[in-house]
């Protein structure tokens, strides 16, 4: 991927180092309830990032005081200056197209972190992966993932890590238009089966909003070289619940899916990256593909 000469984002905060931090707040998504779920969770060997991702998470205003401010103590090493690469490569896709449709974008802030932190969902840590917190419109890295990405997951090259920073920005595009919050209304109203197979379709459409911020990268700013297509969707697929699962435990419980199989995740992802078309990212209307 060619990003050494990209612009480098002003919404990045780097929390590395500092622990817990100080000044940060629970709020916005369950508080105190959600960090008792969390526990329960964790004492049922249920990872914690399936409840972080079924809180209100549409439209809703950041919360204040979580933090410090973007660009507070900006980055210099070069896996930090990468993701902040990426993050303003998406800001230059998004923004241009929600002006496009009459919408402002709300550009998210990018958290660096080591080991645990705290968000305006609640408590996180490493293990739980990158995720977004639709309360406070950030995103939660801890870079330790991208070795995991290629140790554990066998997904090589820099455009596998792009992949992850752009899926996690696509669930905030879902933030703005509103789609997680009906999608959560209606899990509220559903079956556990119900609601995981919703939580899929959610996902498989940030997978596919993560292909077509990739088409307009390469259209307008010429990111890609030979392979990283390639890298994007081994990524995908290695993230797969059905690969996760059979690794894990050896069996394959496909109601249980909240993210989608590695088939789906890298259709999808192709399928943002040979539209760039929004609207070919339905994923709630008919087949998940």
């Amino acid at each position: 991927m060619r990003w050494r000469e990209g612009r480098r984002s002003e919404n990045v905060e780097d929390r590395r180092g500092q622990g817990m931090g100080t000044g940060m707040r629970v709020g916005g998504c369950g508080g105190i309830g959600l960090l008792l779920a969390v526990v329960v969770a964790l004492l049922l060997g249920v990872d914690p990032m399936e409840i972080l991702r079924l809180v209100p998470s549409g439209g809703v205003a950041p919360s204040a005081d979580v933090g410090a401010g973007p660009g507070s103590s900006a980055p210099t090493d070069e896996q930090a200056e990468f993701v902040s690469v990426v993050l303003a490569d998406t800001e230059d896709t998004w923004g241009p197209m929600f002006a496009a449709g009459g919408r402002r974008y709300e550009e998210p802030v990018l958290v660096l972190f080591t080991d645990q932190v705290q968000s305006a969902c609640g408590f996180a840590s490493a293990a739980t992966g990158p995720f977004y917190c639709p309360a406070d419109y950030r995103l939660y890295i801890d870079l330790g993932f991208f070795s995991e990405l290629l140790e554990r997951f066998q997904a090589p090259g820099d455009f596998a890590q792009a992949y992850v920073i752009a899926h996690e920005v696509g669930h905030h595009v879902q933030n703005l238009l509103g789609i997680s919050t009906q999608v959560q209304e209606m899990q509220s109203r559903s079956s556990e089966q119900e609601a995981n197979a919703l939580s899929v379709r959610l996902e498989l459409q940030a997978d596919c909003l993560s292909g077509v911020w990739a088409y307009h990268a390469q259209r307008t700013r010429a990111i890609l070289e030979p392979g990283d297509v390639e890298e994007a969707l081994n990524a995908a697929a290695a993230v797969g619940d059905d690969r996760l699962q059979r690794q894990a435990r050896g069996t394959v419980v496909p109601d249980s899916f909240t993210h989608g199989t590695s088939a789906q995740r890298s259709s999808w992802f192709r399928r943002g990256f040979e539209t760039g078309d929004f609207d070919a990212c339905d994923t709630f209307s008919g087949e998940q593909g």
